[in-house]
């Protein structure tokens, strides 16, 4: 590939940029310079030690060819200040250390050059031209006679041999301006024989490359189709073919695999053509969500994504209250871009050790309300049944385990759910007969005294006493304990206006276990406020208010006495 090379001139006063890491392991110091899709970083490792970055924005298959090609004059090279190259999806940058010596710039400007100096520069600008760079193109550092890359800026395409020419022309001339010391050997008078030896092979190579150039020797295409890209790259290179990436997507092939090859296995061609490969890369699709699945479940639902099931870890589920064989989290993140096939991590919960726990009374609640009551109390509902009833569809009917009873975290709880009711009618109605009108009834007479010899020979009757119905606000949240250290208490607590984001819950702690007083409520509705309870918590014993963050402990507040 060759051709005029793109060029942007841009500011080279390095400019501070806000803390940032590349890769998850470079933290960024300051940015240096910007080139076309080469933004250039001074960077602190995870050692310790400064490097340089030099990330590319990739947006284009040009781009990435443009990559790789960069990436492939490095190897070539193997430029002293070079430690890493990196190149997978999302993530395209090489990795430079800083390289001692005197900068090339520094030696042009000494009077006097030395002759090894002068040799060492020019031979390092015979390998850069070799590959379409100049020697402006790099960053070089004299160390006594040896001439090393420190850097070397990508170009998008090599520069033809015409432009290397003229441009090393005038870094070699400036070289070479001024005097240059020459070293002296004894019996440097016969250093003319292996110069003769020298002229001699390079007219005997020159024919052979002239004779290669015109005509190529022919060879076969190797099979790369199903190989990575990488491996498949570096067989036909060392044939003697040049390569170029094309993207395709293949759901049956891992990515960065082969699909196809063009000219295909087989086909008999010069050196030096082109191969050009392509490369499976389809289009990301979006996680789905598997926490609070089993794995069974969560592997159903990667599948129907084309994503597979990775790496399965075991963790304590106590924290966040999640029974046992529950994923807790996943990576990546439901939500985020994957790519097919891509496998995804989980963890799953061993369940929530040494604990009870116990439900509220559910009935009348929504079976999505139930469901978070029951998350929250470390339990699983597992199993929902119907029942025709003149209730809301959808509203609980009834539990089990029934309320306030202690069992252990990770339990199934069962739950009734009304349907709507319906019989078909057996027979057409008819017209429904109209009430008879009612007739206005006589107002009652007055009661009539008794004598007063009647009331004395008549013995009351006792009545029974009627006792009246108790109001919802005199049934207890908790069943009747009989514990003489029972009290009513109140809940107040101010959050704070920087409360981090999250779901929140309030709860009572006391000889009695725990209950929830606050449902889940996100942290916006709750900063800067005010929260109290509506009535009179009744407790027992030692008891404590307990505001949780995401199934964790926040705060802890004391109860006030009403």
């Amino acid at each position: 590939m060759t051709g005029q090379a793109n060029e942007v001139n841009t500011a080279t006063t390095p400019t501070t940029t806000t803390a940032t890491t590349i890769d998850g392991k470079y933290g960024v110091l300051r940015e240096l310079s910007r080139q076309g899709n080469v933004t250039l970083s001074e960077v602190r490792a995870a050692e310790g030690v400064t490097r340089r970055v030099a990330w590319f924005d990739i947006s284009t298959s040009a781009d990435r060819q443009a990559f790789h090609a960069y990436r492939s004059v490095l190897r070539s090279l193997n430029p002293a200040g070079l430690t890493d190259v990196v190149a997978r999806p999302g993530a395209y940058y090489a990795v430079w250390q800083p390289v001692g010596g005197t900068p090339l710039s520094a030696v042009l400007a000494q009077p006097v050059k030395n002759q090894e100096t002068v040799e060492a520069v020019g031979a390092i600008a015979a390998q850069l031209a070799a590959h379409g760079y100049a020697v402006d193109d790099a960053d070089i550092m004299l160390d006594g006679p040896e001439a090393r890359i420190a850097y070397l800026r990508a170009l998008t395409l090599p520069r033809v041999p015409e432009e290397v020419a003229a441009r090393n022309a005038r870094t070699l001339s400036a070289l070479s301006a001024g005097r240059v010391r020459r070293s002296r050997q004894p019996g440097a008078w016969l250093a003319f024989i292996p110069g003769l030896l020298f002229l001699g092979g390079a007219v005997y190579l020159g024919g052979q490359a002239a004779q290669t150039y015109l005509n190529p020797p022919v060879r076969e295409v190797l099979s790369v189709t199903g190989e990575e890209a990488r491996e498949a790259a570096e067989k036909l290179t060392a044939a003697g073919f040049r390569v170029e990436y094309t993207e395709g997507q293949a759901g049956n092939q891992g990515i960065g695999t082969i699909l196809r090859q063009d000219p295909a296995a087989g086909t008999n061609l010069p050196v030096g053509r082109l191969v050009t490969l392509t490369v499976n890369n389809p289009p990301s699709i979006e996680v789905p969500r598997v926490e609070e699945m089993t794995l069974d479940q969560a592997r159903a639902a990667l599948k129907g994504r084309a994503m597979v099931l990775g790496k399965v870890l075991k963790v304590d589920g106590t924290l966040t209250n999640t029974a046992e064989g529950r994923v807790v989290s996943q990576l990546p993140e439901a939500g985020s871009a994957a790519q097919r096939g891509q496998p995804v991590q989980v963890m799953v919960s061993t369940g929530v050790g040494g604990k009870e726990s116990w439900l509220p009374t559910l009935t009348g609640l929504t079976v999505t309300q139930a469901r978070e009551y029951a998350r929250a109390a470390g339990l699983v509902v597992n199993k929902i049944s119907e029942l025709a009833s003149d209730k809301a569809p959808g509203t609980v009917l009834d539990q089990t385990p029934a309320p306030y009873v202690r069992v252990a975290v990770g339990s199934p709880v069962t739950l009734t759910v009304a349907v709507a009711r319906f019989s078909a009618p057996s027979r057409p109605a008819g017209d429904l007969p109209l009430p008879p009108p009612t007739a206005p009834q006589a107002p009652p007479l007055p009661p009539q005294p008794l004598p007063q010899d009647t009331l004395d020979q008549t013995t009351p009757e006792a009545q029974p006493e009627v006792q009246p119905a108790p109001s919802p606000a005199e049934i207890p949240a908790t069943p009747p304990s009989g514990d003489p250290d029972a009290r009513n208490v109140n809940f107040q607590y101010t959050f704070p206006g920087d409360l981090p984001a999250g779901t929140y819950t309030v709860v009572v702690r006391d000889a009695n276990g725990e209950r929830e007083i606050l449902q889940a409520t996100d942290a916006s509705q709750l900063a800067g406020r005010s929260a109290s309870s509506s009535q009179a918590v009744p407790v027992s014993g030692d008891a404590v208010f307990v505001v949780r963050r995401d199934g964790a402990d926040y705060a802890t507040v004391s109860p006030l006495t009403p």
